[in-house]
Order: C-alpha cells, then sequence, then structure tokens
C-alpha cells in the first residue's frame, strides 16, 4: 500500500489515474485548494467522476485507497478567536467534502498552542505536558467534539499527525496526540498517522532495526498501533531533533534505511497507506522521483540473504552486523 501526494489539478480524478500509472496503490489528495479559508461546494459530476476513476481503477471499496489531507490553514489549537472559529469551519467542511467523495481518512496536523514556546532543542521524551500544551490540546479535542456533534453518523476517521515541534506546535511527543484522542467524546472519530520525517527532526532516533522497532514501540504504547491508519514516508533533511520540517526523497536524508525497513517489512502494516509527500521533480535521468522512491520501498521490503557455501561464520556475523548499523543517505537539497 503505497502512493503519494498528488496534484488535483485538472479534477480530483486526475490524482487517481497519475498514482495508478506510476505504479502507487492509494493516493493522498487535497479535496480542495489548501491556501483558502473558503471553497466553492463539490458539484455532482464533480463527485461522479471521481467515483469513476476510483471504480474503474478498483480503489472504491477498499478506506486506504484514498487519503485527505487537510488545509494547513487549520489550527483547531488556536485560542479563542477569528482564526479559531475560521479553523473549525474550515475542517467541518473538509470532513463534509471526504464524505461527499467516499475518502474515509483525514489527516490533519493537531495545530499550534500559540503560547509560551517550550526550550529551543532536541526532544525531551517523557516530559511533563505543559500548561500551554495541555491548554492546547483542550482546545483541539473541544473543536473535534463540536464537529462532531455537528455531523453525526459521519464515517470519515481524522486522523492526527505527529509533528516536527517546532514553535508552538503540538505532535511533536506522541503523548499529546493520544492525549487528544484521549478527551474526545467519540474516540473511534479519531486515528492517528505516522511521519517519519517529523519523527526524526523531533527527536525520534530510528538509524538502526532496534531504534526503529523502539520508536514504533513507544508510539503503540502511547497511541496504540491499532489506531494507526496512515504513514507518511518521508526522508528528513533535518538532523535528528533539528526540529526542521523539510522533507527528503529516500535515502537521501538523515532517516536512516532500518527508518523504512522497520515500517515496510512489517505486515501488521500491510494494508496501511504509505504516502510519499517528497519533491515531484524528476531526477536527473528524467524519471520521476515519485517512481524512483517507490522503487527504493519496494526494494527495501526483500530481506537479503546471506549465502552460506564458501563464507566463514565470521563473515556471515559481520554482514549481519552491517545490517543493523545505521544507513545515512547523500544530502541534497529538495
Amino acid at each position: 500500500m503505497f502512493g503519494s501526494h498528488l496534484s488535483i489539478a485538472g479534477g480530483l480524478e486526475q490524482a487517481v489515474a497519475e498514482a495508478s500509472s506510476l505504479g502507487f496503490d492509494c493516493v493522498q489528495v487535497f479535496t480542495r485548494n489548501q491556501r483558502r479559508w473558503e471553497s466553492p461546494p463539490l458539484e455532482g459530476e464533480e463527485i461522479e467522476r471521481f467515483l469513476a476513476a476510483r471504480r474503474a481503477h478498483g480503489w472504491l471499496d477498499d478506506p486506504g485507497r484514498v487519503v485527505s489531507h487537510n488545509s494547513y490553514l487549520v489550527n483547531l489549537a488556536a485560542p479563542a478567536g477569528g482564526n479559531r472559529n475560521k479553523s473549525i469551519k474550515a475542517q467541518r467542511a473538509e470532513l463534509e467534502r471526504c464524505e461527499a467523495l467516499g475518502i474515509l481518512r483525514c489527516v490533519i496536523h493537531p495545530g499550534a498552542h500559540l503560547g509560551t514556546p517550550p526550550p529551543r532543542g532536541p526532544l525531551v521524551r517523557g516530559a511533563a505536558i505543559g500548561p500551554d500544551e495541555l491548554a492546547g490540546i483542550e482546545r483541539v479535542a473541544d473543536a473535534l467534539d463540536g464537529i462532531h456533534r455537528d455531523l453525526p453518523g459521519l464515517r470519515v476517521v481524522t486522523l492526527l499527525e505527529n509533528t516536527v515541534g517546532s514553535g508552538t506546535n503540538l505532535g511533536a511527543e506522541f503523548a499529546h496526540l493520544a492525549a487528544i484522542r484521549a478527551r474526545v467524546r467519540e474516540p473511534e472519530r479519531v486515528g492517528f498517522c505516522l511521519d517519519t520525517c517529523h519523527a526524526v527532526a523531533a527527536g525520534w532516533d530510528m538509524s538502526t532495526p532496534a531504534r526503529a522497532r523502539a520508536v514504533l514501540e513507544a508510539f503503540d504504547e502511547a497511541c496504540g498501533l491499532d489506531r494507526l491508519l496512515a504513514f507518511h514516508l518521508n526522508d528528513s533533511k533535518g538532523a535528528l531533533g533539528s526540529r526542521l520540517d523539510r522533507h527528503e526523497h529516500v535515502g537521501e536524508g538523515q532517516c536512516g534505511e532500518a527508518c523504512f525497513r522497520a515500517i515496510v517489512r512489517d505486515p501488521r502494516f500491510a494494508r496501511i497507506p504509505k504516502i510519499l509527500e517528497t519533491p515531484k521533480e524528476t531526477d536527473a535521468d528524467q524519471v520521476p522521483w515519485d517512481a524512483v522512491n517507490l522503487a527504493r520501498l519496494r526494494a527495501m521490503q526483500v530481506r537479503r540473504r546471506v549465502p552460506i557455501t564458501g563464507r566463514t561464520r565470521g563473515d556471515r556475523v559481520k554482514d549481519r552486523s552491517a545490517d543493523d548499523s545505521p544507513r545515512r543517505g547523500r544530502s541534497g537539497s529538495t
């Protein structure tokens, strides 16, 4: 279940067609212009074209095939005021659009509490949630409760995404995401999305198999892997703990290959959409980077087997040790 965030220029159905042509199994889209608060309502023909495209590619009945990402303008953690009201209205409209389009997973960032920023530097795991963070968490939960009351029976699940935690943004700590869901009156309508770039840039080290497993275990303990309904598989331009939200091509950044292997080889995640949000240009050979990144991820699914014949036990131990070592890609510009 690999996919990419693709443009809806020319119609939502174009994203489905492009994803399929690139060899993807799923796709993530903005259902509208994410730089504007207001958008025109969906037309019936627009909905029908989108559903027809999904049906043509066999994607209509699987809820993981299409994921929405809400507008970056939305900040449900904001204090009372005009921006908060506009954020709630925009998020309500986004969920209504998703329902009409049969998109049952909508990724959102928790938002920024806009109070006192935490000390700069790497993530301090297990640190107590501060008063401004707690206030922001409670505002997110309250906003979701209001939206849920306004939209009873909606099938769309809101997926809270982890963040790098820059400024006053919530979500660098998995505990922030868990605390929001714990306060929502209908928690079954809330799940999670794990972004690899955001995790590493926030300070979650996934550079070796053991460290990657430990991060997934920490996520499971805080949030529950049963509620993890989407991944964003992005490499990180920023170093571990840098708090820099800059996505890089797979293998070209600071996450380490073990980070991606831990996810793509885990059978528990086989049917969970794994979305690329990496730059869309072509590589030096004019191959679309989406195709390059997809090939790299699929190659990581294959477990290497060391031939025994003609090799000493010491050689085999060296090979296993090398496979467990941190893998760092070349740095490059996006």
